[in-house]
């Protein structure tokens, strides 16, 4: 197994991104191919850097910006990072492909270079819960616009990832909601619950948007639209909380030692809500493992998210959700 790790995307790309893939192939003994230009990445591979790691580099001559349109720019830069990258694993060079790049370029480099296995493929978010154990929002923003067959595919593959790759014992998988009954919601999810009821998962119905990061489900079935505007608002919502708590723990001499007294909880509690902890989120409906970092992801992220696209290989996962989507179950 080899994973392909885009080592030009990102905010903090190259440094962050080639330390946290030097680390995963240190600590997880994962081959890397670091995938970049490789003068840039040359002098962050000191011998201290690379000591027990297995790792090439593949030359891109190219990059694909944030701000840049992602059909123009895959089409245009045929030797980026992000293209090179999809198709060292539609060579077989490589088993997995993570990069913390450019949103929409990485997907459609990901539709043109290795095909699709669902009408509308979907990016899954992996979030923290109160409850310690992760849930898996999908679609996240791949596709705004789906009808209820597409749903029907998200929760087949958002329950076989749940179960294979983030570990959960029979998943339970609930249709994101504005209530819980089953005549609640738009059309969309109205036409869509009988047919997730339907299906061979753990379907538990409905889900308000409160009970999200609740961990009572592990599975979030969504249009792209409205999961793209869930998962934003839970993360505005913790870096304001985190920093409303900084400012108040700052205010006064007692409030300052109070905070002393908290911290270590308080760090505890940061690291149960870490999204780095998780490792990325997973595009569901390529053949292919593909994983998207957050574009603010650190060392801590990229090492995880090459830990998860690992799983993802190891488990099989893709030819697994292929065989359910096809209607023969785990094949």
């Amino acid at each position: 197994m080899r994973i392909a790790v885009d080592a030009m995307g990102g905010d903090h790309a190259p440094v962050e991104i080639i330390r946290g893939a030097l680390e995963a192939s240190r600590e997880h003994g994962i081959p890397i191919a670091l995938v970049g230009r490789e003068a840039v990445i040359a002098p962050h591979l000191t011998e201290e850097a690379t000591r027990d790691a297995d790792f090439a580099v593949v030359e891109a001559a190219e990059e694909i910006g944030a701000d840049e349109k992602p059909a123009q720019a895959v089409r245009q830069k045929r030797r980026s990072s992000i293209v090179l990258g999809i198709e060292q694993v539609r060579e077989g060079q490589c088993d997995a492909f993570v990069s913390a790049g450019n949103t929409g370029a990485l997907m459609t480099a990901s539709l043109l270079g290795l095909g699709k296995i669902m009408r509308r493929p979907a990016l899954g978010a992996v979030l923290p819960t109160f409850a310690h154990r992760p849930v898996l929002l999908l679609d996240a923003g791949a596709s705004v616009d789906a009808r209820p067959e597409d749903l029907v595919e998200y929760a087949l593959a958002g329950s076989l990832y749940a179960e294979h790759v983030l570990h959960q014992q029979s998943p339970a998988v609930a249709l994101l909601n504005i209530g819980l009954e089953e005549t609640k919601g738009n059309e969309l999810v109205r036409a869509a619950y009988p047919l997730l009821r339907e299906l061979p998962i753990r379907f538990v119905g409905n889900i308000e948007g409160r009970e999200v990061l609740s961990g009572n489900v592990q599975v979030v079935v969504s249009d792209g639209f409205v999961g793209n505007v869930m998962l934003k608002t839970i993360e505005g919502f913790g870096i304001g909380i985190f920093s409303l708590l900084r400012e108040e723990l700052s205010r006064g001499f007692q409030t300052k030692l109070g905070g002393l007294l908290v911290r270590e909880r308080l760090r505890e509690v940061g690291k149960t809500l870490d999204y780095s902890t998780y490792g990325g989120a997973p595009l569901f409906g390529v053949r292919g493992p593909v994983i998207k970092c957050h574009g603010s992801s650190r060392a801590l992220a990229i090492r995880n998210g090459v830990r998860v696209a690992s799983e993802f290989v190891a488990c099989g996962a893709v030819r697994r959700m292929e065989g359910a989507l096809q209607g023969e179950g785990e094949a």
